[in-house]
């Protein structure tokens, strides 16, 4: 949604995603996807894109539902104890998609209609018609389908000359009749795409989302909004277990077949608007050598930083492949374990099997501090605020180090054997062991820098049947994956604690594993050396990608993924494509730690070479 807002997604392809979520498949012709209707206009010679008159008011339903046609719906439901009240619009039936597709694929054939076709009167024979069948006419509720907006119009021509019958007024049906305004049916499809895209869809296309997958679908938003259909279209609209003669039950389940189903509700709330894209073409702008803090003051990049912010994390993505190494530095007598960076990215903390905890700073390329709180090794670290140093150890303790007095500020003894990560958000500290547990502390940061001592408190104890290796939380906190040394990945919900999805994915230890920023997806790295991507809905395993050795630790946007190997190579994988684009030699031993920036431009990898190398991207 984000993405949408932001203009990162196209309004088409955002329109595939939520159909995605609300499971609707061009594999099932009962839950086609649905598409709006954008041009209102049929009759023009031209087709104008800047009048707002050219555009359907996405807020309303088609088809005419007026009040008495309303009252004679709602009295269908007086005897269910929850009505659920459905939009014509809605629902995707292997007739209404036929209605559209049957000159593309005519071996599709509506048993409704004994294996032919439709009357040719009720045919798709013409746009304009059609339009205002959907506008003015009280039973014509049909949407689109993404074809409209493709690139193919095949399902528009009559080009196997089939005989679909002759109309009342004598025409014989054959391809559909285009408005004025197409010269072909490619300049059609095209004009559509530009319609949907237009700068007035964009900025009212979240009131017809409202309709089809919000909360204007059902209850009283839907009454309101003249957005009523049978119930027999919404999932969850019949109880199967009340009814108990077969005979009605074949035949609920036959209408709901033949006239299709609705999508499933996605938003409980207004969806928000989409933000105007003011930095669609921002990367187009920036010469090879121009950073971002170049930008002067009083250009439209100040608007929003946020906004910059994501078009750097594109920007730098889409060039991945072009590190270099700015500065590397032998500073332990181990392998590296973990990295942290201050706000300010002067000072950077990384923890090692040497059992130290190293502070070193990014301006005089100097060792400033070193910390030893055992004898065992540290695994981890993170840095709250600039205050306070996190780290996790074998000998199966948290310790909390304090930046400003540099020293051990407290000790958590929170497991019975290894730690072997740590997280954090929200002042909940999460805390990852080889006794096959992860445990959930609330630890307030405020009080975490001062003097008192045992500050956090147990919430939750997440139950695994191996040893957790590694964890990651979802950018926004709310879920938590973890990996275990048997290969198997866990999927929390930490709004409840419980877990959503088990997946055996590996072969051995699971190395390293990761959210997409959109949370969709969970991406792995396992000691059989592939990386694994789970779709999080699901809990299905949806793509496997072999490597010739290990890959330690990774960072990935939800497609690009820049991977530390065994070999002490970086690797550039592009996921859709499914292989390795770049490999950039990097340390001399396994690469074992990775932090990124926000901007995704800078990235410091730490080895089993004991080094650390500072990286940065070639624009």
């Amino acid at each position: 949604m984000l993405q949408w807002q932001r203009g990162h997604l196209s309004n088409y392809q955002y329109l595939l995603h939520l159909n995605n979520l609300a499971d609707r498949s061009c594999n099932d012709l009962s839950q086609y996807p649905v598409f709006p209707w954008i041009i209102a206009d049929y009759t023009s010679s031209e087709l104008d894109l800047t009048n707002p008159g050219t555009f359907r008011d996405l807020g309303k339903p088609v088809g005419a539902l007026n009040k008495e046609r309303l009252l004679r719906l709602l009295s269908r439901y007086r005897e269910m104890p929850e009505p659920k009240f459905m939009y014509g619009s809605h629902y995707s039936s292997p007739g209404y998609v036929l209605f559209y597709l049957v000159r593309a694929a005519p071996e599709y054939m509506l048993c409704l209609q004994n294996g032919k076709f439709d009357n040719a009167d009720r045919m798709f024979n013409s746009f304009a018609e059609t339009w205002k069948n959907c506008l003015e006419g009280a039973t014509d509720f049909k949407e689109l389908i993404p074809e409209f907006y493709g690139t193919n119009s095949s399902f528009i021509v009559n080009s196997l000359k089939l005989d679909l019958g002759t109309r009342q007024g004598g025409q014989i049906v054959d391809s559909v009749e285009l408005p004025p305004w197409a010269s072909d049916p490619d300049d059609f499809l095209q004009k559509n795409r530009e319609a949907l895209e237009s700068q007035y869809v964009s900025e009212h296309l979240h009131e017809w989302i409202d309709l089809i997958f919000g909360y204007k679908q059902r209850g009283s938003e839907a009454i309101a909004a003249y957005n009523v259909f049978h119930p027999l279209t919404y999932e969850g609209g019949v109880d199967w277990d009340s009814i108990e003669d077969p005979n009605q039950k074949i035949a609920m389940l036959t209408q709901i077949l033949e006239f299709g189903q609705t999508p499933k509700q996605l938003f409980s709330s207004p969806h928000p608007q989409r933000i105007t894209p003011k930095f669609q073409n921002l990367s187009r702008g920036f010469s090879r050598g121009t950073s971002l803090t170049e930008l002067s003051p009083g250009s439209p990049c100040e608007d929003s930083f946020e906004d910059l912010t994501e078009e750097s994390r594109k920007l730098a993505w889409s060039n991945m492949s072009e590190l270099y190494i700015v500065y590397q530095q032998k500073i332990h007598k181990e392998a590296v374990t973990g990295i942290a960076v201050a706000g300010n990215g002067t000072s950077v903390f990384t923890t090692s099997q040497d059992s130290t905890l190293k502070m070193f700073s990014k301006e005089t390329k100097l060792l400033q501090r070193s910390m030893s709180f055992s004898n065992m090794a540290l695994s981890s670290c993170l840095l709250l605020g600039d205050a306070t140093v996190v780290c996790s150890s074998w000998d199966n303790n948290v310790y909390f180090y304090s930046v400003a007095y540099g020293r051990r500020q407290d000790t958590l003894m929170g497991h019975d054997d290894a730690v072997s990560k740590v997280c954090w958000f929200n002042d909940n500290l999460y805390t990852s062991s080889w006794d096959s547990t992860v445990k959930v502390w609330k630890c307030a940061s405020a009080d975490l820098s001062t003097s008192r001592k045992n500050n956090c408190e147990l919430l939750a104890e997440l139950e695994h049947e191996a040893g957790v290796n590694t964890m990651s939380l979802n950018p926004v906190g709310t879920m938590l994956v973890s990996g275990n040394k048997e290969g198997t990945i866990s999927i929390w919900d930490l709004t409840n604690f419980t877990i959503l999805h088990q997946v055996p994915c590996h072969v051995g230890t699971v190395n390293d594993v990761a959210f997409s920023p959109d949370s969709r997806h969970v991406l792995s790295a396992g000691e059989d050396c592939c990386l694994k991507v789970i779709d999080v809905q699901t809990g299905m395993l949806i793509s496997s990608l072999p490597a010739n050795q290990q890959q330690r630790c990774f960072c990935w946007d939800g497609n690009t993924v820049l991977s530390g190997s065994q070999s002490g190579d970086l690797l550039v994988w592009d996921l859709m494509a499914a292989k390795i684009t770049k490999k950039i030699p990097a340390h001399s031993g396994a690469v074992t730690s990775m932090w990124m920036n926000e901007q995704c431009s800078s990235i410091i990898t730490g080895g089993e070479d004991k080094q650390i190398i500072f990286w940065k991207l070639q624009y």
